[in-house]
């Protein structure tokens, strides 16, 4: 297969020139974070729920996400966007853009004094989360006045903090998601389940394994910290430097001992996980990933996976995250962004996208929590077939860690792994 743009090791004047925008932003932007926080909508928000869904009629309401899965956008363009215009005369407009993108957008707005914003819901998670607060770009404390956030289950770690931060009102969960391994069992009847048996599989398959370089990616680095930590908490809490360096190097160690037997050596690695996708469906690499762990039921139904395609996790622990949306501080459409995240919390939206045929994306609602009606559509959910369920694949959950390991995963990965 011709896979489309990978990864090469960059000349050295260009190392981390993408990410570095993220990293450096909140210390290159001093004056920024300086500045008083724009949380006062324009023009100022009803005092009232009706008042507001009043407000959000006729509106059109831009949403900066990621759009490399067709699956999500199906679902947002094909489900949420036809209901949302008939029911609350709302049109959504959609706008490609991720993590440091999103950042660098609104810190060129807040540097302009640029008004109002051109994105009004960002969807984040993270580091990109941590970056908008502090350059002040959220708008918020919101969550509260949602009708449908009571049926949040904010009791869950999971949810309720994001890279260890509370949310603090300023986004709102609205998908969980488990890291998995996926590969087809006719090639691997016997999948490894921790970092030295999946390095021994790789020595005696080689060419047959690699990792994307995108959040996936990271997440899968991350997850191998976790096997090599003495025990979780090693990675919870506040950022420790010394901490994380034992553990990057662990992880850096493990990979320059398997990259000679990596596709192509290890030295190109794929961009995102569609391009991963695209090797394992085209049976150059015998294992993909996916931050959706309900994700593989979708592709085998589609036939983009073989039927034989399953998911599974490493035993030694796999990352389990939120992910969230946030309202741009400088938003013109302040009340109809709540409207719509409403609705995408609703029973209804968090229950079409559960359904592995739709999307498979895990909800965040405590079902035990809702009407019996919809405790009852929860309950007879279609249920996956070629992952293991949540409940199985708890025990294996790690939580995200903080978002400066993730800055500085991010950074070192790319300065000390992709450019040697």
């Amino acid at each position: 297969m011709a896979a489309a743009r990978l990864i090469r090791r960059p000349p050295r004047r260009a190392r981390g020139v993408a990410i570095a925008a993220a990293i450096l932003a909140c210390a290159t932007l001093g004056a920024c974070t300086r500045t008083r926080p724009v949380n006062a909508p324009s023009p100022p928000l009803p005092a009232s729920w009706a008042g507001i869904v009043a407000a959000a009629r006729g509106q059109t309401v831009t949403i900066a996400m990621w759009r490399g899965d067709p699956a999500v956008n199906a679902y947002l363009q094909r489900v949420i966007a036809p209901a949302l215009q008939r029911s609350r005369d709302i049109r959504l407009r959609f706008v490609p853009a991720q993590g440091e993108q999103i950042v660098s957008a609104l810190m060129t707005e807040i540097e302009a004094h640029r008004r109002p914003s051109g994105y009004d819901i960002v969807w984040i998670n993270g580091e990109t989360f941590y970056q908008l607060r502090e350059i002040h770009a959220l708008f918020g404390p919101f969550t509260a006045r949602l009708p449908n956030a009571r049926f949040i289950d904010w009791r869950n770690p999971y949810i309720s903090r994001d890279f260890q931060q509370p949310i603090a009102g300023y986004e709102c969960p609205w998908g969980n998601a488990q890291l998995l391994m996926i590969t087809d069992s006719r090639r691997v009847p016997r999948p490894p389940t921790d970092p030295a048996s999946l390095a021994a599989w790789i020595h005696r398959h080689p060419g047959r394994f690699t990792f994307d370089t995108s959040f996936t990616g990271l997440s899968f680095l991350k997850s191998l910290m976790y096997a090599f930590a003495a025990n979780p908490a090693q990675l919870q809490g506040p950022f420790d430097e010394a901490r994380y360096l034992r553990l990057r190097d662990a992880v850096f160690a493990w990979i320059r001992s398997v990259r000679p037997d990596l596709w192509r050596h290890g030295a190109t690695f794929p961009r995102s996980t569609a391009q991963l996708d695209q090797l394992f469906a085209d049976g150059e690499v015998d294992f993909t990933m996916s931050f959706t762990d309900g994700e593989v039921d979708h592709r085998v139904a589609t036939g983009a996976f073989p039927p034989t395609a399953e998911g599974f996790s490493l035993r030694s622990g796999m990352i389990q995250n939120s992910h969230y949306l946030g309202i741009v501080a400088r938003s013109a459409h302040v009340a109809a962004a709540m409207v719509v995240i409403n609705e995408l919390i609703s029973p209804w939206a968090q229950w079409r996208k559960l359904d592995p045929a739709v999307w498979g994306d895990g909800t965040v609602l405590d079902v035990g929590r809702l009407p019996p009606r919809w405790r009852a559509r929860f309950a007879a959910a279609a249920r996956r077939t070629h992952a293991p369920s949540r409940a199985a694949l708890q025990a294996f959950a790690r939580p995200e860690p903080s978002a400066s390991l993730m800055i500085a995963l991010s950074r070192d990965f790319r300065r000390d792994v992709l450019e040697h």
